[in-house]
């Protein structure tokens, strides 16, 4: 079960592809993405991320919640909010904290700009990364050009590698994206099925908005978005 739910809090938390770019400008317009989580094709939860723009600063603030019942048993309960802020692109704060199955996990990260660092403060790492790591919280495409990737749920600092598998055509909620399909693993010797990361991810491959995640473990779990808005 804790290797179960490890794959899972990641999501609600080296490749570089050669017409696209990830940068957080990039997003310079968006206001508001909404997704939906389901479990083997049951609608089990929700998550959202609202931006807003204030002068350099770029703020984005996340709720999400999920529950996982059987025969009227709460199996698995989830709730988080996050908080992140950027000054000229720059990850300068981030801030979660997380309730799952009663259990508290957070993650508070600073930009050290004379040491050019993150300080991590979470509740299974503490100490500094270099910045050129990224917060696993996937609307931001530049993700898939990063070699380590930080818990959004309790700031663990993880190796990974991205593969791209190609171009196709996805339908979400009656509309058509041309998307772009990753692969994300954990940068380690372990077999794929004892992977921390083991995702696969699509991106639009015009506005470069997270489209979908999926991935199994005693199950098929999935990420899609049911609605985005831009200023």
């Amino acid at each position: 079960m804790k290797k179960f739910l490890t794959i899972i809090v990641l999501c609600f938390s080296l490749f570089s592809y050669n017409f696209v770019s990830g940068h957080v400008n990039h997003y310079k317009n968006l206001k508001y993405l909404e997704y939906e989580l389901f479990f083997n094709d049951d609608l089990i939860g929700s998550h959202a991320f609202n931006f807003s723009k204030k002068g350099d600063f770029l703020h984005v603030d996340t709720a999400g919640q999920f529950k996982v019942s059987k025969l009227g048993i709460n199996l698995m309960k989830y709730q988080t909010n996050t908080k992140e802020i950027y000054e000229n692109s720059q990850l300068v704060e981030f801030k979660s904290q997380t309730i799952q199955n009663d259990k508290k996990k957070y993650a508070n990260l600073k930009f050290n700009k004379d040491e050019n660092v993150f300080e991590i403060d979470g509740s299974s790492f503490k100490g500094k990364t270099e910045v050129s790591a990224i917060v696993g919280s996937w609307w931001n495409h530049e993700i898939i050009k990063k070699n380590k990737q930080i818990s959004a749920v309790s700031g663990r600092v993880m190796p990974q590698k991205v593969r791209f598998l190609g171009k196709k055509k996805i339908n979400l909620n009656n509309q058509e994206y041309n998307a772009l399909h990753f692969h994300f693993l954990s940068d380690d010797d372990k077999p794929a099925q004892k992977k921390k990361i083991n995702l696969h991810v699509w991106y639009d491959a015009e506005t470069l908005i997270w489209l979908k995640m999926s991935y199994d473990k005693m199950g098929r779990w999935e990420y899609r978005l049911k609605k985005h808005l831009f200023y």
